[in-house]
């Protein structure tokens, strides 16, 4: 007898996105982390965007290292303004979806907005000219991290996100800032990243129907082979500051997958 209470038995309530039928080449990216003080990390994506030769791009959650709320996009020369008028340019070439992740779960309505993009909810399956994909930021599927699971759970509420976002916009930042720091000291200290869960992981795709499972957030960029014709295809994550220099996107045909530098794509 299955727990309905097991999220790794449990089906997920699944969206359903249907793609264009002329579509064949679509490219995913995640974990871009975008922040002014990786300014060659945002270079390379704002070239990426330009040069891309993609039917439609997906990017699948943590485009942002943190989204603050909406309104940082009123303040005068920001970042996050910058970034939504970038995107919005690309997006009259092609188009651009959008699922949040763990860092820029904030990002809201008028951000898909000002940015032309389409928003995704978690997880949504893809049905298109090549295999239906199920997309997912990957972070839902990480049961193994217990702390972040529940803070998850805490977030995601709206009661919870209103009381963040009725604080000032310069509080938040403090708070964004801090979680930063934090985190960075975690990966100094060598804590791995969780992995997905198997089992919820073939839940899901099962309640999908999709054979392929296409996801980011655990920076441990793999094809893992699930069974005939099945896979679980992790996204790279993007440090081209950093001393070793890694980036990907995820080029994706009726045919078949590559990985490719965005230099290239």
């Amino acid at each position: 007898m299955t727990d309905s209470s097991d999220p790794r038995t449990t089906a997920p309530q699944v969206a359903q996105l249907q793609g264009a039928p002329e579509w064949r080449t679509i490219d995913f990216i995640s974990d871009l982390h975008l922040q002014p003080s990786e300014p060659q990390t945002v270079e390379a994506w704002r070239d990426y965007l330009a040069r891309s030769v993609a039917d439609a791009i997906f990017m699948l959650g943590d485009l942002f290292e943190v989204w603050v709320g909406d309104d940082a996009l009123d303040e005068p020369h920001s970042f996050e303004a910058a970034c939504a008028a970038l995107l919005h340019e690309a997006a009259q070439k092609r188009p651009l979806f959008f699922l949040v992740g763990n860092r820029d779960f904030l990002a809201g309505d008028e951000f898909l907005k000002r940015s032309g993009m389409t928003g995704l909810t978690e997880p949504t399956v893809l049905h298109w000219a090549g295999p239906s994909i199920l997309l997912s930021h990957g972070d839902t599927l990480c049961l193994d991290d217990v702390e972040y699971q529940q803070f998850r759970a805490v977030s995601r509420s709206p009661a919870w996100q209103q009381q963040l976002l009725a604080q000032p916009l310069a509080v938040r930042r403090a708070i964004g800032k801090s979680a930063r720091t934090e985190s960075e000291q975690r990966k100094q200290s060598g804590a791995p990243y969780a992995d997905a869960d198997a089992q919820m992981v073939a839940t899901w795709m099962q309640a999908a129907q999709a054979p392929w499972l296409i996801h980011g957030h655990t920076h441990q960029p793999a094809d893992h082979a699930l069974g005939k014709d099945q896979w679980r295809i992790v996204l790279s994550d993007w440090h081209i500051d950093a001393t070793q220099h890694r980036a990907e996107v995820l080029r994706v045909t009726p045919e078949g997958w590559q990985r490719i530098p965005p230099e290239l794509a």
